[in-house]
């Protein structure tokens, strides 16, 4: 079992990149001004991360909220070097939000533009865990969590 997902995880990590260079951002301007809901060092690294309603995120790029969208909020981390401050825009990232009733739900992040993020829904009032894993160009698989309140 713990080969399997050693080669699981290798496999993401390898194939990652390839998927982000497929990807076209370049009409959207992600302008990710919200306020950081946590950050933290993890092994050297700087973890910092973001959540805002779609609303924000979409008007943020300049982009109409699609209609039907179940999704209430974007997640969003960057990640720096502690030391040098460099940015760290490839690898990959996996967040899982427990929700206060306590289902869950999990996404890989998509890199965008220096960051990683996801859409998710926190519909209800209360306090959300966030978790998130991450593997770095350097080879490192990394974790951090916090709980976050939407009121």
């Amino acid at each position: 079992m713990r080969k399997m997902i050693i080669v699981t995880t290798a496999v993401l990590a390898l194939s990652f990149p390839l998927t982000v260079l497929a990807m076209d951002h370049s009409g959207h301007s992600m302008d990710h001004k919200a306020a950081a809901a946590h950050e933290e060092v993890v092994d050297g690294v700087k973890a910092t991360f973001t959540v805002q309603t779609m609303a924000d995120a979409m008007k943020g790029m300049k982009m109409d909220m699609p209609k039907g969208m179940k999704e209430t909020h974007h997640v969003s981390v960057a990640f720096k070097d502690a030391k040098t401050g460099k940015a760290l825009p490839e690898g990959a990232v996996t967040v899982k939000v427990q929700n206060p009733d306590k289902s869950t739900q999990t996404k890989e992040l998509m890199g965008m533009q220096g960051h990683f993020g996801a859409d998710f829904e926190l519909s209800k009032k209360g306090k959300y865990g966030i978790m998130c894993k991450f593997l770095l160009k350097d080879g490192k698989t990394r974790q951090a969590k916090f709980w976050y309140a939407v009121k």
